[in-house]
């Protein structure tokens, strides 16, 4: 790491590299932030589905204080999740936002915290939490350095987020390129059985799928299997190009 006020970003890319999760990324993240400042919990907060969690943490403070926020849907890690913006809490006693949580934190051991925004906006919008045990512990260079790690965490999120999205949209393609597949296959089977054309053959199909409340595309294996004795071929897998 860097001795200088920024964080090196060739360990950002390093890790999501070498990991196979999202999560697996942002527990690095959680972990390098402990180790640089020293303080007694990071953790990281993401919002799935409207909801709020502790996606991964470090050290022992961070996940107790993060859920205390979620009970009572307020704190400097919410604040700073839905307002992509910085929170720093310089000494918790004596703090009057957030209701009964600035004492609880002190109750905690915990005197000072700082949450920076993560990909603020977006499908993965989340916070950097960072708890420590004296007040006013986070400023000059250690503060530089956590904002430059959350910025550059920010790019690199997104292009996860991309990567995830993209790989989805390929499942998703594959699924429905089997499902047409064995459509196609049931459809000439009906047109050989009938003489009909492609149009009747669809009908007869859904007309039966509709009667026996069975989806399109199970009717259309059933009878594939049961004329063959095997289940229907599907097409070759999607495969990125080298």
């Amino acid at each position: 790491m860097n001795s200088d006020d920024t964080f090196d970003s060739a360990y950002v890319v390093r890790w999501l590299l070498e990991t196979d999760s999202l999560d697996g990324f942002l527990q690095a993240l959680a972990d390098a932030a402990l180790e640089l400042t020293g303080a007694e919990g990071a953790g990281v907060t993401i919002e799935r589905e409207q909801r709020p969690l502790t996606v991964v943490s470090a050290g022992p403070a961070a996940r107790k204080l993060d859920e205390k926020q979620y009970g009572l849907d307020d704190g400097p890690c919410l604040q700073s999740l839905r307002s992509g913006e910085e929170v720093t809490v310089d000494d918790m006693i004596g703090e009057t936002r957030w209701g009964d949580y600035p004492a609880y934190a002190a109750a905690c051991g915990i005197r000072s915290s700082l949450s920076l925004p993560i990909a603020a906006r977006t499908d993965t919008a989340g916070a950097l939490n960072l708890y420590a045990a004296p007040p006013r512990a986070f400023t000059g260079g250690d503060l530089t350095v956590l904002r430059s790690l959350a910025s550059q965490a920010t790019g690199a999120i997104a292009l996860a987020q991309r990567m995830s999205d993209t790989q989805d949209f390929a499942e998703q393609l594959q699924t429905a390129m089997q499902s047409r597949s064995v459509i196609d296959q049931a459809l000439g089977v009906i047109m050989s059985q009938r003489r009909c054309t492609a149009d009747e053959a669809f009908g007869i199909l859904r007309s039966a799928s509709q009667h026996r409340n069975v989806k399109l595309r199970d009717l259309c294996a059933e009878l594939i299997t049961s004329l063959t004795g095997r289940p229907p071929t599907a097409p070759p897998e999607l495969r990125p190009r080298p």
